[in-house]
Parts: C-alpha cells; structure tokens; sequence
C-alpha cells in the first residue's frame, strides 16, 4: 500500500497537432503541466522539440510539435493526464513511459555533460 503513495520518475512526450500557433503550443504545454502539478507532482526538465517530421503519417499530418517533459509523481496522476489528452482535440499522439533510477541517473549525466559543454 505505502508504495502506491510513493512519488515516481516519468517521462511524458506528446505531439500536438502541427497548426498550432506558438502561444497556443507554450499554452497547451502548460496546461498538462498543471494538471501533474495540481495532482502533486513536480515537474523536471521540460523540452518543446518544436515542429518534427513523423515516421509515418497520423490523420493526414506528416509533421507535428513535439513536447516532452520529465516529472515525478503520483502513479494515478498520469491516468487524470491521459484523460485530458485523450479529451484534446489538438494531441495527435503520446506515450508516458515510468523512468527507474538508471534512466533517472543517466538523464542527470546526459544534462550535466550537455551544459559544461556549453560552458566550455
């Protein structure tokens, strides 16, 4: 029982329909940022990749805006999310998936290298 209280690492990545204009996208990112926030959770790295060609074609569409964003939360947290985005009409597709330590850890090391190489 005490586990399920616990707080989890996941990782979140949508791709939002590509006519959205800017604000729109920047609003739609925050919007399922609330919600993990609202529910108790807490957002880490955020990464809107922006405008990306798609493997294959979903509703027509060959691009779309991608927006990925690390958080840690409450395991029914993500079912609340997944409820909102299966709602929107602008999400074409995502996919959470639950980071254990060693994705974690190899994320820190990946940012931390990313950032003393711009440091440099």
């Amino acid at each position: 029982m005490a586990k399920e209280n616990k707080l989890q690492d996941y990782e979140l990545m949508i791709i939002f329909t590509p006519i959205l204009s800017e604000d729109d996208f920047k609003n739609a990112q925050k919007k399922f940022t609330d919600i993990i926030v609202d529910n108790g959770g807490e957002i880490g790295q955020q990464h809107p990749w922006g405008l990306r060609s798609l493997a294959y074609p979903i509703a027509k569409k060959t691009t779309g805006l991608y927006f990925v964003v690390e958080y840690r939360a409450f395991p029914d947290t993500n079912a609340k999310v997944e409820i909102q985005m299966n709602r929107d009409e602008n999400v074409m597709r995502h996919m959470v998936t639950r980071l254990d330590k060693f994705s974690v850890a190899y994320n820190n090391r990946k940012r931390n290298k990313a950032s003393e190489e711009t440091s440099n």
